[in-house]
């Protein structure tokens, strides 16, 4: 079965998250799009995100619509900080997946400090990893050891984050059209960016 992997912090996850996620779905003819709240993100500050279970809900709710999402907790149940190789490891054996079936989506941006990931060589051995392609990348800055082990993927240039979700929703303007319906519906509830 040919699974993508999609870790993040997810506060709050975005209709760019979804349009990514359904463009490489499509793009590249996976079987399934595995969304991975991140326990405890290692590049973010602590106290810098909102609570665990507050991510892993409004992303069960972002993409409750749709049968080729679906949500792992596997590294909010592992607990402490979240590295992307453990996560891939522990996928693979859970899913019972080879290597070659199973990608590991990070954007352009990323790919930069990919380099200061821990472990990036084993992951690039322990499954596919596809980099979405953002605006302003330029190939030349990454290292050509991993650029031979990867695999771009172009989409759609959306520009959403979820740091500028936040800060519209403290600067009280709307984040319509920015998130769905029911995950602005869960952040106005309980008051998640007051």
């Amino acid at each position: 079965m040919k699974t993508c992997l999609f870790g993040g912090t997810f506060d709050p996850p975005h209709l760019g998250h979804l349009i990514l996620a359904q463009t490489i779905f499509e793009a590249e003819k996976f079987d399934k799009i595995v969304f991975i709240p991140a326990h405890k993100p290692p590049h973010k500050k602590e106290n810098g995100y909102s609570p665990v279970n507050d991510r892993k809900k409004m992303v069960k709710i972002a993409i409750q619509e749709n049968p080729n999402f679906v949500m792992s907790e596997l590294e909010i149940s592992r607990g402490g900080t979240s590295y992307s190789l453990d996560t891939i490891i522990e996928y693979k054996k859970e899913a019972k997946i080879k290597s070659k079936d199973l990608y590991f989506l990070i954007g352009s941006d990323t790919l930069k400090t990919f380099h200061s990931w821990s472990k990036p060589n084993q992951i690039l051995k322990e499954c596919q990893l596809i980099v979405a392609i953002r605006p302003g990348f330029r190939p030349s800055d990454i290292n050509t050891d991993i650029l031979s082990k990867i695999q771009f993927a172009n989409v759609p240039r959306i520009e959403i984050s979820s740091s500028q979700i936040r800060e519209r929703w403290k600067e009280g303007k709307t984040i319509r059209y920015m998130v769905t319906q029911q995950v602005w519906e869960y952040i106005n509830d309980n008051k998640l960016y007051n």
